[in-house]
């Protein structure tokens, strides 16, 4: 199973923007399918956006969609999430996950990175 770490969190303010990355280690990334999902105080874990292998297609929450990006680079084991319009509804603990297919559950995940964002 992959490793993964994230980073790239902070504070930001309403309506300003921040890009994580999640590094991967000691698999073959460019097999994986991966995830970035969060955790809000109070709530449950939401599925925020994913991409296949190649980064050739993407899927995100209707919660995000048109404002966050998520992209790889298999050259550097690296997939990212570009947050922009930031609200304070997106404040959560933001982690990566992987997996071998297109469905099923996330085998490896990160240990998260917290975005705060202030109104």
């Amino acid at each position: 199973q992959v490793q993964l770490v994230e980073s790239g969190g902070g504070l930001v303010q309403a309506g300003g923007s921040l890009r994580l990355s999640c590094a991967a280690s000691g698999g073959t990334f460019s097999r994986y399918f991966m995830g970035w999902f969060r955790r809000a105080p109070g709530k449950e874990r939401e599925f925020v956006a994913t991409i296949t292998p190649s980064g050739s297609s993407t899927g995100y929450s209707d919660s995000v969609k048109g404002r966050f990006t998520i992209s790889r680079d298999n050259a550097k084991n690296t997939v990212y999430l570009q947050m922009n319009s930031l609200k304070p509804e997106d404040t959560a603990v933001y982690y990566c996950a992987s997996r071998l297919g297109p469905a099923g559950n996330f085998g490896s995940w990160g240990q998260g990175t917290q975005v705060t964002v202030s109104s």
